[in-house]
């Protein structure tokens, strides 16, 4: 079984640069609460490779703060 913070390393680097934010994080991969998308977020951004800034979310199309992988 992954960790939260593999299954949304996962679901980033699937999305090929293209933002996304942590609501949209937390409601893709079922997470209990958003928190924990924004906690794994704030981890990956540390990360060579990851990217976290404002931008519009690819999926609700929200201007917020994005995860990006930037491979």
């Amino acid at each position: 079984m992954s960790t939260v913070l593999e299954r949304v390393r996962a679901f980033v680097t699937r999305l090929a640069g293209k933002p996304v934010c942590d609501d949209c994080i937390a409601e893709k991969l079922q997470l209990s609460v958003r928190q924990h998308a924004n906690h794994n977020t704030r981890e990956l951004a540390g990360e060579p490779g990851f990217e976290r800034g404002k931008d519009a979310c690819t999926l609700c199309q929200s201007a917020k703060l994005v995860i990006r992988s930037a491979r």
